[in-house]
Order: structure tokens, then C-alpha cells, then sequence
């Protein structure tokens, strides 16, 4: 499959010196709705960026799409320079085939609002898996790594437990880990606290606090407001498929430009 790219949006000398993300005019529509409508954004490495906006406004399909488990119809995304998911050739971008995609994920780590843990596997063989059958770590070496990640998130009596006897809060900390176990140079986090109950977001967010203070390249999605304006460099406020306003964390949250953003705030905060 073939789609159209305008040069600027496909031109690889477009890009700023160190970007980890960088989003040209990327669309995706499913059937007849258009659910991102030319989103430009760049990240650079090192940020955490928090994109915030009211549900179905867009904002975990462009995370999808970052990680390629939704294709775009129109634009182009680099993660780390490489052009994701396609080959240019003149204006035109090619799909790669799976296993082209799947070398190109191996650069991203993805936390999901359900967590996604393979319910058959401890916490310890969850973070395992990853980095033997996919990084052909050896399993020694992966079983250290992998410790050393739950120690990490506070998790370290938890090794052998199963999913199912992990708290939602818990199992979040283990796909974090897990999603660190492959060595990713950018996170993304698709509203990680959202199912979790109230008494539970904090040690999450504590993990994810952590993270951003190594200088790990984060984006997430979030309705969290607090955990934006405390640790987020840039907060991107995103609706109806359009990004409406960036800017500095704490300008955008406290001071918003555009009135939408000041609406959204208002409710939130209400």
C-alpha cells in the first residue's frame, strides 16, 4: 500500500539535530472519521512530554501510531531519525513488511492503560520474555536485568507472584519494568493511572517520576494535571484530532493561550 506524502513531510533534512519523535502532518481516519487531522509535533531527547485533551480527542491513536500499531494514512513519524512504518520513494510512502516493523518497535516501549501482562507468566518471567526471545538476551543475564528492574519499582518481593495476585497499581509497575527490559530509547504511557483505583495512582506515578528524572524520552497521555505540571518539561493540549496548544507545562496549565485549553483546564479542575 502506497500514500501520498508531501515533500516537507517526508524530507528527512527537515528534522532539528536531536529529535526523538518528530510527527509531520500525520493523519488517521477510521472509516469515515478523521480522528488526527495534521499533527506536527517534535520531541527532543530527554523530554517528557504530557499530552492532555478530552477522551476521543485523538490522543492514544497518535501514541498508536507512534508504535505502529495503527497505521497513518497521510504525513510521516521518525522515532530516533528513521522514518517508522514506511520507505520513502519520490512523494509516496511504502508500507515495510512485519518483521521491518518489528525491528523498528524494538526502539519504543509502550504502557498500556490495562497493563497487558501475560497472566501465565510470574512478574519476573513477564520482564524476561521480551529480552530473550526478541533481544536474544541469555536467560541469566535477562533474570539479572530483570531483578534488578523490580527492585527497581519497588517490586522486588514480588518476583514470583502471578498477575492475578498483583494489585492494579502493582501490575502497572511490572509493565513498566517490563517495557524498561528492552532497552527502549523513548516511552510512551497511554493513560497509565486511568484504571486504577484512586489509592493506587501514586506509586505508579512515583515509578513514572523516577523515570523522567534519568532523562528517559517519555510521552504520555494523561488526565493527571498534577503529575503534568510537576514533571513534564511540555504539556500538549489535543482536541478533536488537533493539537491545539504546546507550550511549557506550567504556562500551559496555569496560563493557557487558546480558549479551548482554558475550558478543558476549567472542567477538569471543577
Amino acid at each position: 500500500m502506497a500514500i501520498r506524502t508531501t515533500p516537507a513531510a517526508a524530507d528527512q533534512n527537515m528534522l532539528p539535530a536531536d529529535p526523538i519523535v518528530v510527527a509531520a502532518d500525520v493523519r488517521k481516519r477510521f472509516g469515515s472519521n478523521e480522528v488526527l487531522k495534521g499533527i506536527d509535533l517534535r520531541v527532543p531527547k530527554g523530554e517528557v512530554l504530557c499530552i492532555i485533551g478530552p477522551s476521543g480527542s485523538g490522543k492514544s491513536t497518535f501514541l498508536r501510531c507512534i508504535n505502529q500499531l495503527e497505521r497513518i494514512d497521510g504525513g510521516a513519524i521518525w522515532v530516533a531519525g528513521e522514518l517508522v512504518g514506511y520507505r520513502r520513494e519520490g512523494n509516496f510512502l511504502y508500507e515495510l513488511t512485519d518483521a521491518e516493523i518489528a525491528r523498528q518497535r524494538r526502539r519504543i516501549g509502550m504502557v498500556f492503560q490495562r497493563f497487558n501482562l501475560f497472566p501465565h507468566l510470574t512478574a519476573l518471567e513477564n520482564i524476561i520474555e521480551g529480552p530473550v526471545q526478541v533481544l536474544g538476551e541469555k536467560p541469566a543475564e535477562a533474570r539479572e536485568r530483570a531483578e534488578a528492574l523490580l527492585a527497581r519499582v519497588g517490586l522486588a518481593d514480588k518476583r514470583d507472584a502471578y498477575p492475578a495476585h498483583l494489585s492494579g497499581g502493582q501490575q502497572q509497575r511490572v509493565a513498566i519494568a517490563r517495557a524498561l527490559a528492552m532497552r527502549p530509547e523513548l516511552l510512551l504511557f497511554d493513560e497509565p493511572t486511568s484504571a486504577l483505583d484512586p489509592e493506587l495512582v501514586g506509586e505508579v506515578l512515583g515509578v513514572m517520576r523516577d523515570l523522567a528524572g534519568t532523562g528517559m524520552t517519555m510521552i504520555v497521555v494523561t488526565h493527571e494535571l498534577g503529575f503534568a505540571r510537576e514533571v513534564s518539561n511540555r504539556v500538549a493540549f489535543m482536541d478533536q484530532g488537533q493539537l491545539v496548544e504546546i507550550g511549557d507545562a506550567r504556562q500551559v496549565l496555569s496560563d493557557p493561550q487558546q480558549a479551548r485549553t482554558r475550558a478543558f483546564i476549567s472542567a477538569v479542575h471543577k
